[in-house]
């Protein structure tokens, strides 16, 4: 409790819960030995990496900033715990302005505007729609790259 409200008098038990719930971390938090009392080491070093993410979303759900900036949210995610990062973002981003910088395209493809970069230089902007019609563009190949590649069976 007190890792998410940074012991802030101002938040509740009850608005970090209804947070939790809504980025869901709930169930993992309630689980844990103490559930909202669990002492938390140092670094989060007794949480995975997945629930060192939800615990932080549910930090910053309950402070409410107008502006959120994630950077690189689900680089150390295994592909079972993205989907439910993935979740909490969607939850954690709605309402409210949100700089997301990620090289996993899952984590950006729902934005309004996608900015890309290559070594400092902006390449393209638009949806994601709009970047992959964009014929040998760096997203498309980048989107190719990590959805259709990634599926495809290895070759002997």
């Amino acid at each position: 409790m007190e890792n998410i409200t940074l012991r802030n008098a101002a938040i509740t038990p009850a608005q970090v819960i209804e947070a939790a719930q809504m980025i869901g971390a709930h169930e993992f938090i309630l689980k844990l030995p103490n559930g909202y009392d669990y002492q938390v080491m140092e670094r989060g070093a007794t949480l995975s990496m997945g629930q060192r993410q939800l615990i932080s979303f549910v930090r910053a759900l309950v402070f409410n900033p107008s502006i959120l900036i994630l950077d690189e949210a689900t680089s150390s995610i295994d592909p079972e715990t993205e989907s439910v990062i993935q979740y909490a973002i969607e939850k954690l981003i709605a309402k409210r302005t949100s700089i997301i910088i990620a090289h996993r395209l899952s984590t950006i493809r729902h934005a309004t505007n996608i900015l890309v970069l290559h070594k400092g230089e902006v390449k393209e902007f638009g949806s994601h729609d709009t970047l992959l019609q964009i014929e040998d563009g760096y997203y498309s190949k980048l989107y190719k790259m990590q959805f259709f590649e990634s599926s495809a069976p290895a070759l002997i």
